[in-house]
């Protein structure tokens, strides 16, 4: 283990290998040994950072994968790659990267933006088929109603546009 990965979390260490695989020869692997957060079921983000800004963040809301080991794998492998903002991870810049995992709790509907904070709670926001979805605690993000709007934004909501609320809360791992 290099010295930046002494005390890396078990989630983001892999999140990292499988970028790290993935990008030099297009392959990954599967844990062997699964820590008890891996072999949950539930929605998660893989973000990457480059020089403190961001490289890529991709993730599910929901599990989409058996465990939340096979959910970094395959988010982490879109985050490096298919981010439609950025272009493709290389292996030039591996280096360089920084990484988090958010691990989701279920989705739950609230009445209104009195049950919001964005500092503990990300934010989903539905109308129809269209859905926005944005994780808490992020830089710059202070206040519930721009946290509303940037999922509006990212789902084409009009801001006139009825929609129905969500939150939910992560463990971010570093």
């Amino acid at each position: 283990m290099t010295k930046n990965e002494e005390g890396m979390h078990p989630l983001v260490k892999l999140a990292k290998d499988t970028v790290e695989s993935y990008v030099r020869g297009g392959k990954f692997s599967q844990p062997q040994n699964l820590t008890p957060e891996m072999r949950e079921k539930a929605g998660v983000f893989v973000c990457i950072k480059k020089a403190g800004d961001l490289r890529g963040c991709i993730g599910t809301f929901e599990p989409c994968q058996d465990n939340v080991a096979q959910e970094i794998i395959a988010n982490a492998i879109s985050t490096a790659t298919r981010d439609p903002r950025f272009a493709p991870v290389r292996a030039g810049e591996l280096q360089d990267l920084s990484y988090t995992v958010d691990v989701l709790t279920k989705p739950e509907p609230v009445s209104g933006k009195d049950e919001l904070d964005p500092k503990k709670y990300g934010v989903i926001v539905q109308t129809e088929w269209r859905k926005g979805l944005l994780l808490p605690d992020l830089e710059g993000v202070d206040t519930v109603d721009y946290q509303i709007d940037i999922c509006r934004q990212k789902a084409g909501i009009g801001p006139d546009e009825p929609v129905k609320l969500y939150r939910f809360e992560v463990k971010r791992y570093k």
